[in-house]
């Protein structure tokens, strides 16, 4: 089954930078634990930088309506 994705159009402008931040951190230790050891999840830095990607994209957005 496929998991429900996590909208961010919901979410305030500080609810996503906390998230964003979150993300990012989780991708840096994700970085400095495959550099030491075999990954268990090989897509994983791959699915963290594309939801750090949808973040960014829906600040982008709220930045471009505002405008």
């Amino acid at each position: 089954m496929a998991k429900d994705k996590t909208t961010y159009t919901e979410k305030t402008n500080a609810e996503l930078a906390i998230i964003l931040a979150e993300k990012r951190e989780a991708l840096r230790a994700l970085r400095f634990t495959a550099a030491g050891s075999r990954p268990k999840d090989t897509s994983e830095p791959k699915k963290m930088r594309k939801e750090i990607a949808r973040i960014m994209t829906e600040f982008s957005a709220r930045t471009n309506a505002t405008k």
